[in-house]
């Protein structure tokens, strides 16, 4: 079992009432119920008291997961660098759809993470093009999302370490939806589905890919790693 952190902006569904509709309780609340039968979940929001990711929730989370959009010039550096910081000593992460443009995840790739994007309400198929990657357990051959917004390339992040799911829109488009990354003793794993009003995060196969990049995300124990001058 995993002590996670489930982190939300929480913007549009307080703003727009489309969004509330799909999400009423917040993005945050689906993903928490998906998650909480295996792990012990706790959820933080923007305007939580330092983002709701004090020194010692984040002391006490093996997986951070990361949703944000509209209000990412709002996190504040600090709070960044301290996450930061923490998934440099192993705590897992898995940002969400469109948190590839927060400021955490543009500083742990290095890169812009800039994208093509259209919200059009049509049908994604997320094809599973590496199929004996735990992140895929129990799925058939592609995921599909009857409304998506969609992602298209290029997108400006470094190669993935290992590539779990590549989508297809109906426009033709195709986009990296699942990549791996290692960053110090931490592992990432960016899952891109997950438009605010769409109800994806009550589809069955999206919720047990949070389920299995959960499990794969969290910290292990691995070998002693020492740095600096050594007699």
């Amino acid at each position: 079992m995993a002590d996670v952190t489930i982190w939300n902006e929480f913007r549009h569904e307080r703003e727009d009432d489309a969004v509330a509709a799909v999400y009423p309780d917040g993005i945050h609340a689906p993903i928490a119920d998906a998650l909480a039968d295996d792990h012990a979940v706790r959820t933080a929001t923007l305007d939580d008291p330092e983002h709701g990711l004090t020194a010692a929730v984040l002391d006490a989370t093996d997986v951070l997961l990361w949703w944000g959009h509209e209000a990412h010039d709002e996190v504040r550096d600090e709070i960044v660098d301290r996450v930061h910081e923490r998934v440099l000593e192993g705590m897992g992460l898995i940002p969400l759809h469109s948190s590839h443009y927060s400021k955490l995840f543009k500083r742990l790739m290095g890169t812009s993470c800039q994208l093509q994007y259209r919200e059009d309400g049509g049908t994604e198929r997320l094809w599973v093009v590496d199929p004996g990657h735990p992140i895929a357990d129990g799925l058939d051959e592609s995921i599909e999302l009857p409304e998506s917004e969609m992602y298209g390339e290029p997108f400006d992040i470094p190669e993935p370490d290992r590539q779990v799911f590549v989508s297809w829109f109906e426009g033709g488009e195709v986009f990296r939806s699942g990549c791996c990354y290692r960053r110090g003793n931490g592992r990432i794993f960016y899952f891109r589905p997950g438009h605010e009003t769409y109800p994806i995060y009550e589809h069955d196969d999206v919720r047990r890919v949070l389920r299995n990049a959960v499990d794969w995300a969290a910290p292990t124990e691995g070998s002693p790693r020492t740095f600096g001058e050594r007699e």
